[in-house]
């Protein structure tokens, strides 16, 4: 069988794929785009939408039951309607994903190809019965849900953070193992939903790669709606118990019984059944595929996007991955991932917004810094709006006034830590932030004002 050509193939589908085949085709280039599951990836199907939107609800579920904090009377007691709630997440999803389906289809030079890539060569995939060739590959395979070898995991039915998106009952218990971004949001929102709710963690505290003090802001609003957190759990397992499922961990302690285990522990690479080997394309231990600083691989013509390559697990940094690939090849600017600072966000209740260096990685490394804290309680915007719980944090270094980092944990904070990001990006120095006029009532107004207040980090 003679291959068909093609000047690009785009393997993948999700934030980074669909806008790269904008650019070639809108470039004049001829693209197969090849998506073995949904368009739009996670973050459409299974992640930020969907997810989002259920938080949504659940939201809107505890500002009711805190109406008369407001002043507000509602009769009866609030409850859900889970299956409105699943129904409402599904439009969100299925509106999105037909919008990128429309949009791709009217790409004259676009061929979309339904079925499991995998490599022959460093220049031919094959979809099915059908042999593709051409000079440029860009691959946008994504992740998904790590499954580890726990006792008695494969006795048991679980849930994962795509399987749960299809759950249509409300879980009477639900057991999360795994105590960082996923499993936190998932937590938070079933509790608001009505279902009791257990966090299971092996580290010693939730969210281990943020700072001590978030950690335990974190797990504080967590406990103080009624969701029961163990920290420092080890020998987790797992076995039916009638109709239930038990989940055992740290010796002597009673196992947590729920209706429905969620597994959040961790994300690997779809890079396992691609045939990279028949391309030559080089992947790292955890089987994430190895790029430069303009995401191309060991192998010319080859590139790698998204939650792939290893250089970041969020729809922002996949999106920003198509962005430096489309910059290098079709518009001669030099756009690198080094540019790029750390930035990303917690979606409980209230978020955290977070871009920079913590406060343990400043110490780590050696400069001298500075150090500004303030609580939400003395954030004029959250006693209004009678949301007080978490902080805002930054750290700048001492010498050159450079900003190193921020953290906001508060109502607004994964939009207010954009204050600090954008002026990372410019390079501003601190200065520049602590001179600045925001708007009042504003949680972001106390930006300049911390600023103004750094002391020496010690």
């Amino acid at each position: 069988m003679s291959a068909k050509a093609f000047d690009a193939i785009v393997i993948g589908a999700g934030q980074a794929g669909p806008p790269l085949v904008g650019r070639l085709d809108a470039a004049g280039m001829s693209v197969a785009l090849i998506e073995r599951k949904f368009i739009g990836g996670t973050c459409v199907n299974t992640g930020c939408m969907p997810t989002k939107a259920m938080v949504a609800s659940a939201y809107a579920a505890h500002l009711a039951r805190r109406a008369a904090d407001y002043g507000v009377a509602l009769s009866g007691s609030v409850g859900v309607d889970y299956k409105r709630i699943k129904a409402r997440k599904d439009k969100v999803t299925i509106d999105a994903r037909g919008n990128l389906e429309s949009w791709i289809a009217g790409m004259k030079g676009c061929t979309l190809y339904r079925g499991h890539a995998r490599f022959e060569s460093a220049n031919t995939v094959r979809v099915g019965d059908e042999l593709l060739t051409a000079p440029r590959i860009f691959l946008n395979t994504g992740g998904r849900a790590s499954v580890p070898d726990l006792p008695g995991v494969n006795d048991v039915p679980y849930l994962t953070n795509s399987s749960m998106m299809d759950l249509d009952v409300l879980p009477s218990h639900l057991v999360v193992v795994g105590g960082s971004y996923i499993s936190l949001e998932f937590a938070q929102m079933f509790r608001r939903f009505g279902s009791e709710v257990t966090v299971i963690e092996k580290a010693p505290r939730l969210t281990g790669r943020e700072d001590e003090d978030v950690s335990a802001a974190i797990q504080s609003i967590l406990e103080n709606e009624g969701i029961t957190v163990h920290v420092g759990a080890d020998e987790i397992g797992f076995a039916r118990k009638g109709n239930e499922i038990a989940v055992t961990f740290s010796a002597g302690k009673p196992p947590a019984v729920g209706s429905h285990v969620l597994l959040a522990l961790g994300r690997v690479p779809n890079t396992d059944d691609l045939g990279l080997d028949k391309a030559g394309v080089a992947v790292d231990q955890r089987g994430y595929i190895v790029v430069d600083d303009q995401l191309r691989t060991n192998v010319p013509g080859i590139w790698a996007m998204g939650d792939c390559n290893g250089k970041g697990a969020f729809t922002h940094t996949s999106y920003n991955d198509y962005e430096i690939v489309a910059a290098n090849l079709l518009d001669n600017d030099p756009r690198r991932v080094s540019d790029r600072v750390e930035a990303y966000a917690l979606y409980i209740d209230p978020p955290l917004g977070r871009c920079g260096m913590t406060e343990a990685a400043v110490k780590k490394s050696g400069r001298r810094a500075l150090v500004g804290q303030r609580p939400m309680t003395r954030v004029g915007r959250a006693v209004e709006k009678g949301e007080t719980q978490g902080f805002m944090k930054i750290l700048a270094d001492a010498d050159t006034g450079e900003i190193l980092g921020c953290s906001v944990l508060g109502p607004g904070g994964d939009e207010a830590i954009h204050c600090v990001l954008d002026l990372m990006y410019a390079k501003a120095p601190i200065k520049t932030l602590a001179r600045a006029m925001h708007i009042h009532p504003n949680v972001s107004e106390l930006l300049p004002t911390i600023a103004q207040e750094l002391k020496p980090l010690v």
